[in-house]
């Protein structure tokens, strides 16, 4: 065979043999990149990050939603027209120091020489968001997160104190505070746990996006052994319409009583109600005192400690900013000196609501509230009264409530106490972004 001939043969089998190595080379980079790409797909506030150049960062304190986008390089005719175009659904002047905002600019803005961005995402809670379309057609809306509730049931021993009990099973402590504050506020003194007490229950922890623990989203159900009594509490809704949820007993008592101990959380009794009182500063004269002062740090919420009805929320003189509520015809309560207000006048309120925020406002000398109890009209000390317990159960709703809380109690009764592994999943549920739940 001539030289020249081979030599040809040579390079076209060199060229098809290369040709064959180019396409399987193409058809495995593009495969390979489908499954990269569905790999790393990353869904965040509805978008694919992956999509965009991301840039996040941190309300400061003085920034204006208009400060941000002209450093974003966003006009200010630009951002009247977004403010006016958006202002239905999101107020640009509510932005709060601390809360993270997004940035998303298009892959091809970063050849621009001032990229300017697409999207703001201003992030409100760890749940709720705006996003506010910036370019083409102005738009915005608000959205949540997916959450995750995943129902557990959970034992323990007390050594020394539900804290540590709960600290040394990996257990969160929002779970002593909600059987110590919401459940057994009134059946059980939680700083007087003995040695050996032991309880179980029954409770929901709730996800962000699958992955953030967001804490304890509720408690539906608790058995505590106490001093040698069996307590047992189960979540009930008596009020659909108001959200009234309370906790009762396998006998349908009412475990709470119609007013909480104290309007704050983690406080000291500073001045207690005396009607003999004598100040230094006013020579020591008789100034009555007809209220219990709770000192608590500038900012701490400050809760309805009964249901009812908000009859003032106004400053006036040495009271400073308060509120008033009106429980029912016999008691109604005055809180203090607040940092701001939370409620306006006429609003229902449910016991353990934020009604306003621990402040120094009217005459105070430190950082309290000063709570004032009512009852017929004259002012007495709460904790010389004999409270009335909540509104029990009623007839119509016994029934539904035994019926309801007999599956849950063998569930209770078939926890056995282990200090090994306490927290089991007992159920997964993740709800709908647009989905309440109570």
């Amino acid at each position: 065979m001539p030289l020249k001939r081979i030599i040809t043969i040579a390079v076209i089998a060199v060229s098809l043999y290369a040709c064959k190595e180019d396409k399987s080379a193409e058809v495995g980079f593009n495969k390979g990149d489908a499954e990269i790409a569905q790999e790393e797909k990353k869904i965040e506030f509805g978008f694919d990050i992956n999509d965009y150049i991301v840039k996040r960062d941190t309300i400061q304190s003085g920034d204006s939603f208009g400060e941000i986008l002209q450093r974003n390089n966003i006009g200010y005719p630009a951002i009247f027209e977004i403010a006016e175009a958006t202002k239905d659904t999101f107020d640009i002047t509510k932005l709060h120091p601390g809360k993270p905002y997004t940035l998303l600019y298009a892959k091809d803005s970063q050849n621009d020489s001032l990229p300017s961005p697409n999207t703001f995402i201003y992030q409100n809670s760890q749940e709720e968001y705006v996003v506010i379309g910036l370019k083409d057609s102005i738009h915005a809306y608000t959205d949540r997160k997916p959450i995750k509730y995943v129902e557990k049931t959970a034992t323990g021993i007390i050594e020394s104190s539900i804290s540590n009990t709960l600290e040394e099973k990996g257990l969160s402590q929002k779970l002593a505070n909600k059987m110590a504050d919401d459940i057994y506020a009134w059946t059980i003194d939680f700083r007087r746990l003995q040695k050996g007490d032991r309880f179980k229950v029954i409770y929901t922890d709730k996800y962000i996006d699958d992955t953030i623990y967001a804490g304890v989203h509720n408690v539906k159900a608790a058995y505590f052994e106490h001093n040698g009594d069996s307590l047992y509490a189960f979540q009930f809704e008596t009020d659909s319409i108001k959200g009234i949820v309370d906790y009762f007993n396998e006998d349908a008592k009412n475990l709470r009583r119609a007013f909480l101990k104290a309007p704050v959380k983690f406080s000291r009794i500073s001045s207690r109600y005396n009607l003999k009182r004598r100040i230094a500063v006013y020579g020591y004269k008789v100034r009555p005192h007809k209220g219990t002062d709770f000192a608590a740090p500038i900012g701490t919420p400050i809760m309805a400690t009964a249901n009812g009805t908000v009859v003032e929320s106004t400053r006036r003189g040495g009271n400073g900013k308060f509120v008033k509520i009106r429980h029912n015809a016999t008691y109604s309560t005055q809180y203090l000196h607040m940092q701001r207000q939370n409620v306006k006048k006429g609003e229902y309120v449910k016991q353990g609501d934020i009604i306003g925020w621990v402040g120094m406002t009217g005459n105070t000398g430190g950082p309290h509230v000063c709570y004032r109890f009512w009852k017929n009209g004259k002012q007495v000390d709460p904790f010389k009264q004999k409270l009335p317990e909540a509104e029990p159960i009623s007839d119509s709703l016994k029934t539904k409530f035994l019926k309801e809380i007999k599956p849950i109690k063998q569930r209770l009764d078939n926890i056995f106490f282990l200090d090994a592994d306490p927290i089991q999943p007992e159920n997964t549920i993740t709800e709908d972004l647009n989905t309440d739940i109570q």
